[in-house]
């Protein structure tokens, strides 16, 4: 896909972020759409369907914590990539984030070409709709994606785009032990850094989903998808 075909929606209730921000980011290439507050962002997420939402949390009315959690409810937003933009670096906000549904954390202020290889990064990871289908089975789970759904048992499971590539690499070889390293590099992107507790984050939201003991920890190393 061109940069062009790629919608990135920028969410803040500071018209300077909005117009510094989304300068460097239509200078980039994207399309962008902004709003100022949460509930705004929603009916706009729903219209426009972005591939990437880049959200405040500290907003007036719906903060962005609720606004992620909103928009992770909206099927047609499943698919769509959640980072956050915000000037509150502590442990207890980034786990709060990321537990909402939030795919990347960033922390403000940062240098506009960071911002953009954080955003490239990110939607690398978008998939191609002209990609090949692609389908995983392994035990009672159903990983289909190109349709980016995850079916146990015939249920399908709701899981953001993280979770969903952090399930679907563990899945794609059964009983392999993943480094903390190789996950990092494979699902999040060697240039993109994240908190040293979102690989633990992701792993617990998604045994608690899918309701399985089969995602093993690996003291010291990493994470295996134990096959049944």
């Amino acid at each position: 896909m061109e940069k062009s075909e790629y919608k990135i929606l920028l969410v803040d209730d500071e018209p300077d972020i909005l117009e510094f921000v989304g300068y460097n980011i239509k200078k980039e290439g994207y399309t962008l759409f902004t709003c100022s507050n949460g509930k705004d962002a929603i009916q706009m997420a729903k219209k426009v369907i972005p591939h990437l939402v880049i959200l405040d949390i500290m907003m007036p009315g719906i903060d962005g914590i609720e606004t992620c959690i909103e928009m992770r409810r909206i099927d047609s937003l499943k698919s769509t990539l959640i980072a956050f933009l915000t000037a509150r670096s502590e442990d207890f906000s980034q786990i709060a984030g990321l537990d909402a549904g939030g795919d990347d954390y960033i922390t403000k202020p940062i240098k506009p070409r960071v911002l953009i290889s954080r955003i490239n990064a990110l939607l690398r990871r978008s998939p191609d709709p002209g990609s090949p289908e692609r389908v995983t089975v392994i035990g009672d789970i159903t990983i289909d994606r190109e349709k980016y759904i995850i079916l146990k048992k015939g249920k399908q499971i709701n899981l953001p785009r993280k979770e969903f590539e952090l399930l679907e690499l563990l899945a794609s070889k059964p009983d392999k032990v993943f480094t903390r390293e190789q996950i990092f590099e494979q699902v999040w992107g060697n240039d993109v850094i994240v908190g040293d507790r979102t690989i633990d984050v992701h792993i617990r939201r998604i045994r608690e989903k899918l309701e399985t003991d089969n995602i093993k920890t690996i003291k010291g190393v990493g994470y295996k998808y134990e096959a049944e």
